[in-house]
C-alpha cells in the first residue's frame, strides 16, 4: 500500500462546554504511527474524536498537516465531507443491501482518481478480507465486519484515519481475528488516532499516547516512554506494566525459548548475552518485537541472585520511585537507553533495601507477554 503524500501532522486546540461536562484539550500528534487517546469511560476520548472529523462542533483550531481544518479566529470551518478523514466507529455500519465489495467501493469511487493512494485490492489484501467480496453484511462475524469497515475508511484515501473503539463491540476470539490487521495498517505509515479504555489494546497498538480525564489530557509522549513511567495515572493500576521494543537476537529451540536483547545482535546467542530469555516468539531473528511486563512481576536486588530459578536477572538503574501512600513504592528501573520496566515494592523493602534515585540493582523479572511480532 502506498503512503500519502506528505506526513500529516495534528494539531487541535478545542474547548467545548456541555452540561456536566467540559472538553479542554491542546494537542499535538505525530505525523505517522498509531495516537492512542485512553482513558476512562465518559473523560471526553469519543468527543474529542468527533471534534477533530467535525461531527461535533467544538470551539478552536484543527490543523493536520498544512491543512486547516477549522480555525474559529479565522471563521475557517471545513464540513465533514471536504476533510480528507476515514471514521470507524464501535458498529461497523455497512450498507445491508450492498454486497462487501460495492460496500468498499462506496466511497472509494467518490475520490477523484488523482487522489486516491490505496487501491481495492491493497484493502482487501490489507485486511485479508478477498473471499468475502460476494457476501452481505448480514452474513458476516463481528470481526469481520469491522475489518470490512476499516478497509471502506481505507478506500477514501484519508490523510487520517480516526477510529473510536471499534473493538468493543467484539467478544475475545473476534478481537484477537482484528488485533492483527490493525498492527498491519499501523506499519503503513498513515497516521492513525485510535480512541480506546482497554490497556491492551494501548500497549499493543500505540506508538503515540494520550492519557485523558474528565475532559483534559493528563499526560502525552511516545507510549513506549509513556507507559514506563513511575508517576501518570497508569502506574497506580493492578495490571500496571512497562512495555519494551526488542529485537529478536536467537532462539533455544531445546527449551523453547527466545532471547530478546535492545540492541543488534547476531546468530550466536548464548546465555551470558544481554537481554531477556522469553517463551519461544514466531518471529525470524533480527525482527522487533514488542513486550509487556507487568511491574508485579519484576523484583529488585541489590547484588545478582547465582541459585535462583527467575531466568532474566538484568543489571538496572533506579530511575524513578514514587510511593503510592499505600504501602508500596513504584519504581522505574532503565535497563538500556530508552528501554526501562516498572517494579511494584512494598515501602517496607523500599525502605530494607535503602533504594535511591540513581542507584544500581538488579532487575529480576518473572515474566513477560508478547504483544506483537
Amino acid at each position: 500500500m502506498s503512503a500519502p503524500h506528505e506526513p500529516v501532522g495534528i494539531a487541535a486546540q478545542l474547548q467545548l462546554t456541555l452540561p456536566g461536562f467540559a472538553l479542554s484539550v491542546d494537542l499535538q500528534l505525530p505525523a505517522q504511527g498509531v495516537s492512542v487517546l485512553l482513558g476512562p469511560s465518559g473523560c471526553g476520548k469519543t468527543t474529542l474524536l468527533r471534534a477533530l472529523a467535525g461531527l461535533t462542533r467544538a470551539r478552536g483550531r484543527v490543523r493536520v498537516g498544512r491543512q486547516v481544518w477549522q480555525d474559529d479566529a479565522q471563521g475557517r470551518w471545513l464540513p465533514v465531507h471536504e476533510r480528507p478523514l476515514g471514521m470507524v466507529f464501535q458498529e461497523a455500519s455497512l450498507f445491508a443491501h450492498l454486497d462487501v465489495r460495492a460496500n468498499l467501493l462506496y466511497g472509494h469511487r467518490r475520490v477523484p482518481p488523482a487522489q486516491r493512494h490505496t487501491t481495492l485490492d491493497e484493502a482487501v489484501s490489507l485486511l485479508g478480507i478477498g473471499h468475502l467480496l460476494k457476501r452481505r453484511p448480514q452474513g458476516l462475524s463481528g470481526g469481520e465486519r469491522q475489518r470490512v469497515a476499516i478497509a471502506r475508511a481505507l478506500l477514501t484515501s484519508p490523510a487520517v484515519l480516526l477510529m473510536d473503539e471499534p473493538l468493543s463491540a467484539l467478544d475475545a476470539a473476534r478481537k484477537a481475528e482484528v488485533l492483527p490487521y490493525l498492527e498491519a495498517l499501523a506499519r503503513g505509515g498513515r497516521p492513525i488516532v485510535y480512541v480506546t479504555h482497554a490497556l491492551d489494546e494501548a500497549a499493543r497498538l500505540a506508538d503515540h499516547l494520550v492519557l485523558m480525564a474528565q475532559g483534559r489530557v493528563q499526560a502525552a509522549g511516545p507510549a513506549l516512554a509513556l507507559m514506563s513511567r513511575a508517576d501518570t495515572p497508569l502506574a497506580a493500576l493492578d495490571d500496571a506494566a512497562a512495555v519494551l521494543s526488542l529485537q529478536v537476537r536467537g532462539h533455544d529451540e531445546v527449551h523453547g525459548l527466545s532471547l530478546l536483547t535492545w540492541a543488534p545482535g547476531g546468530d550466536g546467542a548464548s546465555r551470558e548475552a544481554p537481554g531477556l530469555w522469553v517463551r519461544r516468539v514466531p518471529a525470524e531473528v533480527g525482527q522487533t518485537v514488542r513486550l509487556r511486563v507487568l511491574a508485579r512481576d519484576v523484583s529488585v536486588a541489590l547484588s545478582r541472585a547465582v541459585d535462583s530459578s527467575i531466568l532474566n536477572i538484568v543489571p538496572a538503574v533506579v530511575e524513578a520511585a514514587r510511593d503510592d501512600g499505600a504501602g508500596s513504592v513504584m519504581l522505574r528501573l532503565a535497563l538500556a537507553p530508552r528501554q526501562a520496566v516498572l517494579a511494584r515494592v512494598t515501602a517496607r523493602s523500599a525502605q530494607a533495601l535503602d533504594l535511591q534515585v540513581g542507584q544500581s540493582v538488579y532487575a529480576q523479572i518473572k515474566g513477560a507477554a508478547l504483544l506483537r511480532a
